[in-house]
Order: structure tokens, then sequence, then C-alpha cells
């Protein structure tokens, strides 16, 4: 179905009037092309649209209202942690000395921005309870790909070839199992407990001489923190293989638990989740990688050091011999890493527990007020989000997980993550993060209790909707598998474009 709706923002190619850009900037000289070789040159003008710039400006503020943002709106996207981002940081990371600094700059010219990334690897280690940290990864999936790269190479450094196995639970990230075939491991799946805890003993009967590490995402997407976890990371070690934490739900522990410290060997942190940074779309992202005293020796080159005189620099070639090398062009997305440092410092350790105490009870308080009207699989108390489901409803009603959703941007919300973890069936995953009011919580849950309401009394607009958005429903499906992504013009609003 095309559902867009004819109040849609014109293209700049519908915008544009013959000879309306003209005349504001200086022609070329007459001999410009002189010296292109004929063959070389257009036959006719390109077809570029003709506007005037606040004509241009205007479009494009249009379209950005059009948009969904954490400046204007909640974003309750479960394994996300999209919170709103403290403009203090973003004026940190646009300092000159950061923002403008050239990758390639001489050490002597680049000493805050060293000194920066050297105390910033020194505050995650102490955060995560690690002995060492390298800040290359541009993002959480490419953190875990790092973490598994440094296993691989510790097993081969002790000569321990058979170990080509790695585990990965059920309600671990979604990436864990990408990662671990990406680094050349075969994946072993491990399901959860009746209480959505990784089950101990299924996990001990899949641990062997031929696992080299369990990647365990601890709080786990259900929202639940491992009951278990010490009689886990010591089944792990006792097996010989490694333990790997992925740190994407790390908002929900800040100062109450230290992965390292627990005994997890390495762990990645989303610092632009955990430590804000604006990030959807793609990026940007940084993903840091915090190790123990064993995988050290392993971490990516080059590190920041401190020298005896004070001053700050890089690794030299082949200074740590058994490093994997560089993951990443230069030393990562620096300014993500100024926005985390900023954020740290400015919460310093009794903000930060704080934060994770304020996520926590915000996830419950909305658990708490949709209960009823949606599943809660896991009823126990939550971290920093938790698992709700419209399988019920569904059930009684025809509406669908994926109804709710479009139906919640008809209250002007953004719909929380759905149909994953995978576990749940007609799951939505709820994080309402710790930046959010009590009354921006209530509305969510209010719109969350009416849909459920009108679900049982009128399933056809539910069904249908969203009905108050520039753009109705749309058969994701087909866009997903066959995107169009070439405009071209239309005889009107309803019109599909030719192929």
């Amino acid at each position: 179905m095309n559902g867009v709706r004819p109040v849609l923002e014109p293209t700049l190619f519908e915008r544009s009037r013959p000879g309306r850009g003209d005349g504001k900037v200086p022609h070329p000289p007459r001999d410009a092309l002189a010296g292109v070789p004929a063959e070389q040159r257009r036959t006719a003008p390109p077809a570029l649209p003709e506007l005037s710039e606040p004509e241009v400006i205007r479009h494009f503020v249009r379209l950005s209202h059009l948009n969904y943002s954490v400046d204007a709106g909640f974003y309750p996207l479960g394994s996300c942690t999209m919170k709103y981002n403290p403009k203090l940081n973003e004026w940190a990371a646009r300092l000159p000395g950061f923002a403008a600094l050239h990758p390639l700059a001489p050490e002597a010219l680049a000493q805050g921005t060293l000194q920066l990334l050297w105390e910033l690897e020194r505050l995650l280690a102490e955060i995560g309870g690690m002995k060492a940290v390298t800040l290359q990864p541009a993002a959480g999936a490419q953190g875990e790909l790092t973490g598994i790269l440094m296993a691989r190479a510790y097993h081969e450094w002790r000569g321990d070839d058979a170990r080509r196995k790695v585990i990965v639970p059920d309600s671990s990230h979604g990436t864990n199992p990408a990662t671990a075939s990406m680094a050349g491991f075969e994946t072993v799946h491990v399901a959860s407990d009746g209480r959505g805890d990784v089950d101990l003993e299924t996990l001990r009967g899949a641990l062997g001489q031929d696992v080299a590490a369990v990647m365990l995402t601890n709080p786990s997407t259900l929202g639940l923190f491992e009951e278990k976890i010490c009689d886990i990371l010591e089944a792990i070690h006792a097996a010989g293989a490694l333990a790997y934490m992925d740190g994407a739900n790390l908002n929900a522990v800040l100062g109450r638990f230290k992965p390292g410290t627990a005994g997890f060997d390495v762990m990645h942190f989303n610092v632009h989740k955990t430590f804000s940074t604006p990030h959807g779309g793609g990026g940007p992202g940084a993903g840091p990688v915090g190790v123990g005293e064993t995988l050290e020796p392993f971490l990516p080159g080059p590190r920041v050091l401190r020298d005896g005189d004070g001053t700050f620099r890089l690794e030299r070639p082949g200074e740590r011999p058994d490093s994997i090398g560089r993951v990443r062009a230069f030393h990562g997305n620096v300014g993500v890493l100024v926005r985390a440092y900023a954020y740290i410092r400015a919460h310093g350790g009794p903000g930060l527990m704080r934060v994770s105490e304020d996520a926590v009870l915000a996830a419950n308080y909305v658990r708490a007020r949709i209960r009823g009207a949606y599943d809660i699989p896991f009823d126990r108390i939550c971290k920093h989000e938790f698992v709700a489901s419209a399988k019920s409803l569904k059930a009684r009603t025809g509406v669908r997980t994926l109804d709710v959703a479009k139906r919640l941007i008809d209250h002007g919300f953004h719909p929380p993550t759905i149909y994953f973890p995978l576990v749940v069936e007609e799951a939505l995953l709820i994080e309402p993060t710790e930046t959010e009011t009590l009354e921006t919580l209530d509305a969510f849950a209010d719109a969350l209790l009416a849909i459920a309401e009108e679900a049982e009394r009128d399933p056809g607009t539910v069904t249908s909707a969203p009905h108050e958005a520039p753009i109705g429903r749309v058969d994701e499906a087909t866009a997903a598998r066959q995107p169009n992504l070439r405009w071209c013009p239309a005889a009107g609003a309803e019109t599909p474009c030719p192929d």
C-alpha cells in the first residue's frame, strides 16, 4: 500500500523554476573549459534544480521537522539507550583544538587530545574493573570483533588451536553470533531458563576443550541481570575458555557492577550509548574494549603512552609485538570519545551511579504501569529495560506488536524496539533511560494502555495505523527487499515511480 500523504514536502526538483538560481554566483571565464577535451564535456547542462538559497534552506528545515529526534521527543528503543545528550558534550567536542586537529599532526601539537584519550582509557578501565582499554573500535560491533580477535590471538599464543567454538546465549546482543563467525569460530547457542537467565546446566554441558570464549550480555537483552553470574564465570574459566561481556547494557549497572572485577576477561563499552552521543541511522559510535591482565598484550595498537617527562605519545611500531594490530584508522571516532570524557567528568562517580539508579527505576515504573494490559514474560525486577509482549492481545483481537508500534506514532511517540529479543513472541523491548521525566513516562504508559483498550474495542483502527503521520502504513518488507532510492517525477502524490 502506498502511504504517502499529500502534505509531504515536495522535492527540490518539483520546486525548481527555470532561471531562479541565476545571477547570484559569478559566471566562470569564457575559456574555463578550454583545457577539457571535447569528448569529456557535457553536451547539455546537468539537470539540477534551480532555487534560491532561502528556498533550499527552508526545504531542508521543513524536512527536519518531519524527522523524530531525541531533542524533540522520547525514544524508548530497548537495547539502544537513546538518552538525551547534554549540549555541554557537544560544546566540548567542537572545541577547535579537538575538532580541527589533523589526524597526522605531530605529537607535539596533539598533546591535549592525547592526554584526553590517555585519561579516558583509565576512566573506562576503572568503571569496568579492567586492566587496560583500547579506544580504537568505531562501534560496539567492532568492539566485539576486537575482543574475540584478542581471544583468538591468546589461544594461538598458547598453542591451543583446538578451541574453535564460541558460545552465545540466546539472550545476548544480536551481533554476537556474527562476530564469532567473522573471527572464524563456530557459534554455539545456549538457551535461557524459565526465569530468563542463561541455563547454567546447558552451558556447562556445552563447555569443553574446544570452546574459546563465551559471549555474555549482562544485563541481558531481556533486561535481566544474570542471577548466577559468579557460577557462570567459574564454569567458563574452569573449561579454559575466556569470558567476554557485551557492554551494550552497561547503563544499568554503573557503579554497581564491575565486569572485570567480577571475572570477565574482556568487554566492550558502547560509549555512544552509556556516555552520551547522538546516535542512530548508522552512527556515529565508539566501542572501546577493556581487558584483564591476560589479554593486555594483545590489545590493538598504537595505544597512548605517557613518558617520564609527562608528555604523551603513541606506541611505536613493534613496541608491543603480540598486539593484534590496528582495527581502525588513526584513533577511532575521537569526537565521540571527547563527548564520553565530558559526560564522565561532569557526572563523577556518584553521578554515574545515580544514572543507573534512575534508569532502573524508570524501566520498572513503566513495566509496573502496563502490566496486565500486556504480557510481561519475565515478571521480576528488571534493570534499565524490560520485555513486554502483545501475544495475548493478538490472540484476543488480532492486533500485533507491529500494530501497537504504528499506533504509538499517532500518540506522538517513537515506537520501542519490536520483535527483539527473538526468544519472546510479539516482543516489545522498552528502555526509558534515566533522562525522561515522570510526566513523559506516564504519558507513554498511558498511550500503551489506551492502545490496548482500543484494540479490544476497535481493532481496525489500530491495525491500520498510523493515521496522523506524514507517511501512512507502508509495505516495509517489500521496501527492505526491493528499495527504490531513485527520484523520478510522478503524476500525483499517490502514483508510484516507474521502474
